[in-house]
């Protein structure tokens, strides 16, 4: 058994206590170069692979810090040699050994530690490994993510997994550094909170102390972080775990993590200023080698957001801007309302839109392919997907030109820009906002399909002024198109009241449907980094908000009852945001699913399929919490009655 009371290197400064050393080695499997030929060394790690040419067996030895070659020669160390013939791949070993430059011409380039082997004088097998259920030390081979998942502390061994994760870790890092140096306090909130409505389902935890009463896992730390504001704390920040129960996509898992923080006295332009400033100084402490599109970052209004791009998260990686086809089709001397095309005289008549994208290059497209972009376009709620080629003299040619006529088709493809060889992609209907929805969900689509975007370059823009709320209709009340405490534009203060002139009353017909909110989202590449806003720190104009929102003064005073109260202390004009490190690890690392960017993330299902989580919990545990599982009424999705 190995002596723990010896002495090592750890025990003798500082310095080295914080160092890799430890009673296994005295150098990790990366570090080792030329320079140390001749040095007695001991590392550990796992083999990575073993190469057996009889009396001479070769062994990658791999740690996180990277892979040493370590030789054994049978006639020199004939115990560590018998010691190596039993070795298997992922065994974990420790060797004792010295440092040589390898032979001229054995060296390999692609290794930090290629022009040095470790030659072993002793190997010692720490644990054994059964063989893997995939390879570990083939990285580009295809495995299920099912299997992936099932053993994710395997695929954690795996190179691009590994890399991955080490690259989050130094974009947290660099997260907290830049905010330290800018005088942020690094506070946690708690788990446990009372559940509030902040736009998805809360899990809820039940309370064994306070038996029928439960605690919420935080959607986000909204409500806190702005009390930290009214406490004085002026600037704030978290890496803040959050829980939503909603199902899950590629950007979306059960529970995240965000960057969180709030500043005191501040506007819109203040707080995106930092956090701008701060986007840049960790993007290029994390990936110096990727080049940033734009600085300052494009600043788009909303509704310009959607009017050229189609969504409120535009990539600016590739142009495709969206246009509006109201006056192509209108023509001089045409009539107005009448097209000759039956969609087209519907949607005009209704008072839609029709807008359309040039494809570049896509005009000498297939039926097939054509068919495909219409099954795309009928997928997000399109009733249709009309078309135009451009002909190599720049003339079009189209399904509907028996319908529009020579004149009109050539409008359209000088409206739309198109060049000799494109396609002219285009939507019509009544409600404008699955038109601009469709077009951009097409314009993302294609832009990367098509190869537009430069995969390289971080496009960072910010959209800005949403509105303040949207209808919603089944519950006849004003919705947050963000969060609850967004402030308002404050020359569209004056539009918070209602119709009726009754606060608690909120119709589809007031005034508040036309108001802005000081709301403000960084997007990157196509993707919703993060969002926030400028928040109401007025508890008269907060109650005549929610009053909007369909809450009673009970209500409010039930839910919001803390932060209400509040601001009856003095409370600053304060704001922040909150952006999602798993999207902007995910990003950061060429990934398309956040999952590729987490060491222990859930299946599309919610479940782990290591631990085997969501489980049954123990009848123990149900009786000391007071519950019991009554099923779900079929078909409802609700707990049937007890």
């Amino acid at each position: 058994m190995r002596d723990m009371s010896e002495p090592s290197p750890a025990s003798t400064s500082p310095e080295a206590a914080f160092g890799p050393v430890t009673p296994y080695r005295d150098a990790t499997c990366g570090e080792l170069r030329a320079a140390d030929a001749g040095r007695e060394v001991r590392i550990a790690g796992w083999v990575h692979r073993r190469r057996d040419y009889g009396g001479l067996i070769f062994i990658d030895l791999r740690d996180r810090y990277g892979l040493t070659q370590i030789v054994i020669n049978e006639s020199e160390a004939p115990e560590a040699s018998e010691v190596a013939n039993g070795v298997r791949i992922e065994f974990v070993l420790e060797v004792r050994g010295t440092v040589a430059r390898r032979l001229a011409g054995t060296e390999n380039s692609k290794l930090a530690t290629g022009d040095i082997e470790v030659q072993a004088r002793s190997v010692e097998i720490l644990s054994e490994s059964q063989t893997p259920p995939f390879y570990i030390n083939e990285p580009d081979a295809p495995v299920d993510e099912s299997l992936r998942l099932r053993y994710r502390y395997l695929d954690i061994r795996r190179k691009p997994l590994l890399d991955r994760l080490l690259l989050r870790s130094e974009l947290v890092r660099a997260i907290r550094e830049t905010h330290h140096r800018a005088g942020f306090v690094e506070i946690e909130t708690p788990i446990l909170l009372k559940s509030t409505p902040e736009g998805a389902r809360d899990f809820i935890v039940p309370s064994r102390l306070q038996p029928g009463s439960v605690y919420a896992l935080p959607q986000s730390p909204q409500q806190l972080k702005q009390l930290l504001m009214v406490a004085g704390m002026d600037r704030y920040f978290q890496i803040a775990r959050c829980f939503r129960d909603e199902d899950l996509r590629g950007d979306r898992q059960p529970e995240f993590t965000q960057l969180d923080l709030e500043m005191s006295f501040v506007t819109e332009q203040r707080v995106m200023d930092f956090v701008e400033a701060m986007i840049v100084e960790v993007s290029r402490a994390v990936v110096p080698d990727r080049p940033i599109a734009q600085l300052p970052f494009p600043r788009i209004d909303y509704h310009d957001a959607i009017e050229r791009y189609g969504s409120d998260k535009p990539d600016l990686r590739f142009g495709m801007e969206l246009v509006d086809l109201a006056a192509a089709l209108a023509g001089p001397g045409a009539d107005p309302d009448s097209t000759g095309f039956r969609v087209f005289d519907e949607t005009i008549a209704a008072r839609g839109r029709i807008k359309a994208i040039a494809a570049p290059g896509m005009g000498d497209a297939s039926r097939s392919q054509i068919d495909e972009l219409v099954a795309f376009a009928r997928r997000y709620g399109a009733k249709g997907l009309a078309h135009v080629s451009v002909n190599p003299d720049g003339t079009g040619h189209s399904p509907i030109a028996k319908f529009l006529g020579d004149e009109r088709i050539a409008a359209i493809v000088k409206a739309a820009a198109a060049k000799s060889g494109d396609l002219v992609l285009i939507v019509a209907d009544a409600e404008a906002d699955l038109v601009a929805d469709v077009l951009g969900r097409l314009r993302q689509e294609l832009g990367l399909r098509l190869g537009l975007a430069d995969l390289n370059v971080l496009a960072y823009c910010w959209v800005y002024h949403f509105p303040m709320y949207k209808w919603d209709s089944d519950r006849g009340r004003w919705d947050a198109t963000h969060n609850p405490f967004s402030g308002v534009v404050p020359e569209d203060e004056k539009l918070l009241v209602t119709a009726s002139g009754d606060p608690y009353r909120p119709t589809r017909q007031d005034p508040a449907g036309k108001a802005r909110a000081m709301q403000y989202d960084i997007a990157l590449n196509g993707w919703e980094l993060g969002g926030g806003s400028v928040r109401i720190h007025r508890r008269e104009l907060l109650e005549r908000s929610f009053a909007l929102q369909g809450y009673s003064l009970e209500q409010m005073h039930e839910l919001f009852g803390g932060i209400l109260e509040a601001f009856d202390f003095g409370a600053p004009p304060h704001g922040g945001i909150a952006m999602g490190i798993d999207r902007w690890a995910a990003l950061f690392s060429h990934q398309t699913n956040i999952r590729e960017v987490m060491a222990f993330p859930k299946t599309q299902s919610g479940t782990d399929l290591m631990l085997g989580a969501p489980s049954e919990p123990e009848p123990e545990q149900y009786s000391e919490l007071g519950l019991r599982f009554v099923g779900l009424e079929p078909g409802s999705g609700k707990a049937g009655q007890s």
